[in-house]
């Protein structure tokens, strides 16, 4: 009886260290995404060949939820309503970026570099978050059209938290 006890009390000791292990592991790789985190006014633009075709304000609400294992975003402007639940997958040591719009939803594969959240709907198209140098935060879209990034559309924010 006692070495079934001794037994079962090794068991649980591994399974909690392998989940807070677990845990942190998440937590580490969700934290290099703080300089997302936050309540931000700014501006959207939308881009056709190069010239500003669409100019409006916007709003986003970044929280880490779930003890930091994600972290939700929520856009709201004129012409785009989004909410989006960003998590890293360390079984596929990749992030997945599911954004939730009124006519349907996605899941797209993403990763970080040079500090940098870089979505990848298709290969043809990407979504760059990133810090700017003056402690906003920018993100905006580009498409791969004959050879090069074309950016489609800019969000630049600033913190009001």
């Amino acid at each position: 009886m006692k070495s079934i006890k001794l037994i079962l009390y090794i068991f649980i000791v591994i399974a909690l260290f392998q989940n807070t292990y677990s845990q942190n592991d998440k937590q580490k790789q969700m934290s290099q995404l703080e300089f997302m985190v936050g309540n931000w006014v700014g501006v959207s633009k939308g881009f056709e060949d190069g010239k500003v075709i669409r100019e409006e304000p916007a709003f986003e609400k970044i929280a880490y939820k779930v003890n930091q294992h994600i972290i939700t975003i929520d856009l709201h402007s004129n012409s785009l309503q989004l909410h989006t639940v960003l998590y890293y997958d360390e079984n596929e040591d990749v992030f997945y970026y599911n954004p939730f719009y009124k006519n349907g939803a996605g899941k797209y594969k993403a990763f970080i570099e040079d500090g940098v959240l870089v979505v990848k709907p298709t290969s043809k198209k990407r979504f760059i978050f990133k810090p700017t140098e003056d402690g906003g935060f920018q993100e905006y879209g580009e498409e791969f059209i004959d050879g090069k990034w074309v950016k489609y559309f800019e969000d630049t924010f600033k913190r009001v938290d």
